[in-house]
């Protein structure tokens, strides 16, 4: 499953309507209960460990991207 999927599913919303650019606060919505559950799902997924702090100032797709590329996730899984 893509980062996009993932994000999708947790905030209720069309795969089509999201850009790497998007914000998961501003642009979709997401509040801190949907972020925490991000994250789960992104462990879940890629089987990592991310620690809070790591998602403290991920405010995008983009950044979330990153954040699982410096943990070695294949990037062709990502998008």
């Amino acid at each position: 499953m893509t980062v996009k999927k993932i994000i999708a599913d947790a905030l209720g919303v069309k795969i089509e309507d999201l850009t790497i650019r998007s914000d998961l606060v501003e642009d979709l919505g997401a509040d801190s209960l949907d972020l925490v559950e991000i994250t789960m799902k992104l462990e879940d997924e890629y089987n990592i460990n991310i620690g809070d702090d790591e998602m403290e100032n991920k405010k995008t797709i983009s950044d979330i991207i990153e954040l699982l590329d410096n943990k070695n996730v294949d990037s062709k899984l990502l998008i």
